[in-house]
């Protein structure tokens, strides 16, 4: 059900009510009768009060009536954020209320504010049409019409006397309608936060609608063709202020040098003024058509990842079969995808593209599979798994099947059913960007610069408002010894291998008579039974990696809207370390360097390193001693990320970027 609508008149009339004009202490009555002539009089005096030596009983004087107008814990005083007009009709009221009448309500407004109506009044519907009411205001110079539900505006409507028109946060989608009959003497013209939409707007920002405007806001809209809104804007000879940021067409690169180059009287853009210095950087960009191509260009760092959970230390040591278990860590954040697939362009060493499941990967079919699958695996010798400690739950990336536990029943092998974390997978329309998997340090480099270019603006804007999330995963894989065939499996390898060895005996004989005649002696063989060297196997399989979030936190980027050049902050996920994995980690390090300052000698598994040692430790795990100190306090797991929105400085700048 569509809401009522009303005119801007009769907003002003149930303003004017709200007000009280006529009631105490305004107005006329028993508290100051006696200051007034008889109604009857016909006399020219008529609206001057009377002076009053001794006032009747019951009355008030007109300071006291004022008093109660102006103390602020006066029931009778003004709601908070009144206007100065809504004051001082209040205290004309007391003073004079005879001359509040219609034809002074006409000459005396000069500016008329109705702003978020529906929020002043209640339930009350909102200002949706300007009515010819609103001509009998002849000395009217300035409307505020701001945050209401206005769509369109018949101009004929409008006094010609208007310089100001407010017509901020509406639903306004084209300027057509204010093209029919627009004020011949405007000046300032205020569009921001509505919905303009399309190349044509453009057509209605031209000296044939605007003569003398010498202010136009239409910033926080919708308008993305920059080359044909400032061809538009060139026509108006008086413009010396301009606000368009918050559309997309401000988020291309040559932006704000197209528009300084273009418009040559300029003096503001966007609240900053347009220096003289500033013209001649960008002197003959707008000449430049190779350089203004309508594409956005973002540039997303990571840096160090920090305060992170070295889950290695809480595996047990790995036998002769396995698991070898190896940890990584990295970083994802989500990024708007162009409509021509940015993703597909990236990947490698600088990104990875994570993309998560599809739902034809959970069909039954694919889940029947993988148990069958998992009921082979475990007579090979893969329910060892369970005794190296509890999987954690975790989704898989890509089509890899989920690592199964030990199963022991058809409840068991219900719970194989892969789990989508919705921290691993993006918001309809992005795609997810990782870091490269590193493994655990202290302070863990990510080195991650990825540069996005972006030609569907009216979506990314969108996503600026929306934001991004980062997100730090725990990659976790299991590799297992690749088992070799036996040669008793099969007659015809045994037979092969027997030929085999018979032809490197003669090969051995016959190089073993050449060094005799050579007079070299032969190396011992080995005895029998000597213990061989223990080495781990040369092949492995890996298991499908194990993800597990350690922290997601989103990031606003909707200041690279309103002019901020990047967004830079230290997303802070709180602390995963705890004082008896860094105690592990500190005896697994000191045990390894302690080996490694002492060649030949036994490595010690006392984790304590004594003070006049600590010369002996690198600086990289100095921070690990401090677990045995009594105020442990462990570091929050962070991370650091800039998104940074491509701005030119300079013809300069733009030609080096179009040679890059």
């Amino acid at each position: 059900m569509e809401p009522e609508t009303r005119t801007l008149s009769a907003a002003v009339r149930e303003h004017l009510r709200q007000l009280c004009l006529h009631e105490f202490p305004c107005g006329t009555g028993s508290w100051n009768k006696s200051r007034f002539l008889p109604q009857t009089s016909r006399a020219w005096r008529e609206l001057i009060p009377r002076e009053e030596r001794a006032l009747s009983p019951g009355e008030e004087t007109v300071e006291d009536l004022l008093g109660l107008v102006r103390s602020a814990h006066s029931p009778w005083a003004l709601v908070e954020g009144s206007s100065a007009e809504d004051l001082f009709l209040k205290e004309l009221a007391i003073q004079n209320p005879l001359m509040l009448k219609d034809s002074f309500f006409y000459t005396y407004f000069r500016s008329l504010r109705v702003v978020d109506e529906d929020v002043s009044a209640g339930s009350e519907p909102q200002v949706s049409l300007v009515d010819k009411e609103l001509l009998k205001f002849v000395k009217l110079k300035e409307l505020v019409l701001s945050a209401n539900q206005i769509k369109e505006i018949d101009t004929t409507n409008l006094p010609p006397t208007l310089k100001v028109l407010e017509l901020y946060g509406n639903k306004i989608a084209s300027m057509r309608c204010l093209c029919h009959h627009p004020p011949p003497q405007l000046q300032h013209l205020g569009l921001g936060h509505n919905k303009l939409l399309g190349p044509l707007e453009s057509l209605y920002v031209t000296s044939d609608h605007w003569p003398n405007l010498v202010s136009l806001d239409l910033s926080f809209n919708n308008l993305t063709d920059l080359q044909s809104m400032v061809a538009g804007l060139q026509t108006l000879p008086h413009l010396r202020l301009l606000l368009l940021q918050g559309n997309p067409l401000a988020l291309v690169p040559h932006y704000r040098g197209l528009t300084i180059d273009s418009l040559a009287r300029l003096c503001v853009l966007d609240d900053i003024t347009v220096a003289s210095s500033e013209k001649h950087l960008f002197r003959g960009l707008s000449h430049s058509e190779d350089l203004l191509a309508p594409e956005a260009q973002l540039l997303v760092t990571v840096g160090n990842l920090r305060g992170v959970l070295d889950s290695s230390v809480l595996d047990p040591e790995p036998g002769p079969q396995g698991p070898f278990i190896t940890y990584n860590y990295y970083v994802t954040y989500d990024f708007v995808e162009d409509e021509e697939g940015e993703g597909s362009q990236y990947g490698g060493v600088l990104a990875e593209i994570i993309k998560p499941p599809s739902m034809e990967q959970l069909d039954e079919d694919i889940l029947e599979e993988i148990i069958e699958d998992v009921e082979e695996s475990l007579e090979s010798g893969l329910a060892s798994l369970s005794e190296s400690g509890e999987l954690e739950e975790s989704i898989v990336s890509g089509a890899s099947e989920p690592l199964p536990r030990s199963l022991d029943s058809a409840e068991e092998l219900a719970k194989l059913r892969p789990l989508l974390d919705p921290q691993l997978c993006p918001s309809p329309g992005t795609v997810l960007f990782s870091t490269v998997p590193k493994p655990w340090s202290d302070v863990i480099p990510c080195n991650y610069e990825m540069q996005h270019t972006l030609r569907d603006l009216v979506r990314l804007k969108a996503f600026l408002l929306s934001g991004t999330v980062v997100t730090v995963v725990e990659e976790k894989i299991l590799s297992w010894p690749v088992e070799q065939p036996s040669s008793a499996d099969s007659p015809l390898a045994a037979k092969k291998g027997k030929a085999e060895k018979d032809k490197k005996e003669k090969e051995k004989d016959k190089k073993g008579k050449d060094k005799a005649g050579k007079g070299e002696k032969e190396p011992p063989k080995a005895q029998k039974g000597s213990k061989k060297q223990k080495e781990l196997p040369k092949e492995l399989h890996q298991d499908p990696p194990i993800l597990r979030v350690l922290g997601s936190s989103p990031v606003v980027l909707e200041p690279l809207l309103a002019g901020e050049p990047f967004v830079s902050t230290v997303c802070n996920f709180g602390v995963i370390r705890t004082l008896e994995a860094d105690r592990l980690t500190l005896n697994r390090v000191r045990i390894a360097f302690w080996g490694r300052s002492r060649p030949g000698r036994p490595c010690t598994a006392n984790p304590l390193i004594a003070p006049d040692s600590y010369f002996h430790i690198p600086s990289e795990i100095k921070f690990l001693v401090s677990v045995y100190e009594s105020d442990y306090q462990p570091e929050p797991l962070t991370v650091e990320i800039q998104i940074q929105l491509i701005q030119w400085r300079s013809m300069e700048e733009a030609l080096r970027g179009l040679v890059m």
